[in-house]
């Protein structure tokens, strides 16, 4: 059963319920039919949303996914496109970049965005986010960038990544339309979305986050770290309790139930996988096994 579709916010885009992140492309050297074979999988399992950022790759995997979908147009509107900018890496391919800084001034927003839209050979974004946190942004510098990328019908949607919620409110106060989304780094083994207020201020604004890395890069079935260990036991027996194909989908089945209505982005490049993954949304997990995943990672029943 192919995943279902959600909006990030009562004016926001609508996406799919399961994403697929693009960061790993130049990673394991794909290109031309193997990305667009990948496209065709998450497609077939209702994975409409791509997230990508300007500095995945090293600045390639734009392009490479640009590249593989130039002959096949008709896919662009069966999909939704999120990038992301502010982060400027030292990189041949970037010989203006002198430092690992952050540019989140008016100037370098419209240049990335212009960027990224070249090299995806797209018209628009459904969504742009501010990558990181800036302690150097101009909230005023931000807003008029915004402005003007949707008055161009260049991006219809803005959100941000990885803020707390003072910088969340602080580029939302100088925004004439909201933000839609806060793509954060949650997992079973990185919950501090759920004590930082990050995730209670979406909910309280009724956006939806996103989560990046929900298999915590991996590590959650590589490590040998005891919060690792003990987690793959607990997903292990709710598993057999519920009669999941695997672990990793009641890890992705864990995010998923969270009220807040998280949409996770899924790293891997392997069809197979993403297909397995995709099936996590029929997984119902009650209550209580919720809170004994939750457990086995802080290593402790709530108080």
């Amino acid at each position: 059963m192919p995943v279902s579709r959600i909006n990030l916010s009562a004016d926001g885009p609508e996406v799919s319920r399961i994403a697929f992140g693009a960061w790993r492309l130049a990673d394991v050297r794909l290109a031309g039919k193997a990305i667009l074979d990948l496209v065709q999988t998450c497609l077939e399992s209702g994975i409409t949303t791509v997230d990508h950022a300007d500095i995945y790759g090293g600045y390639q995997c734009q392009r490479l996914f640009g590249e593989a979908l130039a002959g096949h147009r008709t896919l662009r509107d069966q999909l939704q496109l999120i990038t992301k900018c502010g982060i400027k890496l030292v990189s041949p391919r970037r010989p203006e970049n002198r430092s690992h800084s952050y540019d989140t001034g008016r100037a370098h927003i419209l240049a990335s965005v212009e960027t990224s839209l070249q090299e995806v050979a797209t018209d628009r974004f459904d969504l742009l986010l501010i990558h990181r946190p800036d302690p150097f942004m101009d909230p005023d510098e931000v807003a008029a960038a915004f402005v003007a990328l949707k008055k161009d019908g260049k991006v219809l949607h803005f959100g941000v990544s990885n803020f707390m919620p003072g910088q969340f409110d602080l580029l939302a106060s100088r925004l004439p339309f909201p933000l839609v989304t806060n793509q954060l780094q949650f997992s079973v083994l990185s919950s501090s979305p759920l004590y930082d207020g990050t995730f209670d201020q979406c909910q309280q604004r009724r956006i939806l986050p996103m989560a990046w890395s929900p298999m915590a890069g991996g590590q959650l079935f590589r490590s040998p770290e005891p919060a690792a260990q003990r987690v793959r036991t607990a997903l292990r027996l709710v598993a057999e309790e519920i009669g999941a194909a695997s672990p990793e989908q009641v890890a992705l089945a864990w995010i998923l139930a969270h009220p807040a209505k998280i949409v996770p982005v899924l790293g891997t490049c392997q069809a197979s996988r993403l297909r397995l993954l995709a099936a996590a949304e029929t997984l119902k997990i009650s209550r209580e096994q919720w809170f004994a995943i939750l457990a086995a990672s802080t290593g402790a029943e709530v108080p």
